[in-house]
């Protein structure tokens, strides 16, 4: 009996034993199942982390610009009028129109005039207009800002013209947006020449006017400040002509404030030009 008692013990406690091993055996699973799980998370969170560094950011609206106010160009040889032409250049058959690729951006206009007296000498006048639109560029900027400093670059040429004598520069009021006159004298072998430069920039068109005249043969040099006086007129017919061509709803943009400034010259030499 004591030893089937003993028996009955010693298999209680293999039976306690198996059970404990076996319930360790069915833990580890489960502990890595769980350590398994941590690692996974923590890598679904790197890549979450990856997926949100690399997502693109909104792009950079493009840059705008105002439209330019004036789309087109008048015919340069019909921007003065019939009077002052026979004013300026009495004695020109017509106007010479200069060459351009785009009559719409880039045009001119020049009368060449000789009243010949034979012995009692000659007059001879030059005229020449010329015009330069801008258009608005997102990369260079405003078509009247552009049109500015070309109105600025074109005085300081004038008043630097090579052999010009005694240049002087004044602001011209109540012509486009800004206007300058600029006037000097060119001796040359057939005479004295008196030159008149006149640029106007209105919105974003420039338009330059040059007029010389002189006394050939030994007739008298035409006073400079007719010369300058009828220049001034004539440019402003020309300014006229640009805001007519443009007509109502030509204007693309609203006209702009500037204040008028020292305005700039043609882009036309007229010491090399002149015939």
């Amino acid at each position: 009996m004591q030893r089937r008692a003993q028996r009955e013990q010693q298999s209680g406690q293999r039976v306690k034993r198996l059970r404990r091993v076996l319930v360790c055996a069915a833990a580890v699973p489960v502990m890595l199942g769980a350590a398994g799980c941590s690692s996974d998370s923590g890598s679904d969170d790197g890549k979450d982390k990856a997926s949100g560094a690399a997502a693109p950011t909104s792009a950079a609206p493009s840059p705008t610009v105002q439209a330019a106010a004036y789309q087109r160009l008048p015919e340069a040889c019909g921007v003065l009028s019939k009077k002052t032409l026979e004013d300026l250049a009495p004695k020109a058959k017509s106007g010479k129109e200069g060459g351009s690729d785009d009559v719409s951006t880039r045009a001119s206009c020049s009368w060449n005039s000789l009243d010949n007296n034979g012995v009692k000498g000659s007059q001879f006048r030059w005229l020449n207009v010329s015009l330069l639109r801008f258009d608005s560029d997102t990369t260079r900027g405003a078509g009247d800002k552009l049109a500015q400093q070309y109105y600025d670059k074109q005085v300081r040429d004038a008043q630097a013209t090579e052999g010009a004598q005694g240049a002087k520069a004044e602001p011209v009021s109540g012509t486009g947006d800004e206007a300058t006159a600029v006037r000097y004298e060119l001796k040359k072998k057939e005479g004295t020449f008196k030159q008149q430069t006149v640029v106007v920039r209105v919105e974003n068109v420039v338009v330059t006017l040059d007029y010389n005249g002189a006394g050939l043969a030994g007739d008298k040099a035409p006073d400079a400040a007719d010369l300058m006086k009828d220049a001034q007129k004539a440019a402003k017919e020309a300014v006229t002509s640009v805001t007519k061509a443009n007509g109502p709803g030509g204007s693309a943009g609203s006209p702009s404030k500037s204040a008028s400034r020292a305005p700039s010259a043609s882009a036309t030499k007229p010491a090399s030009d002149q015939g």
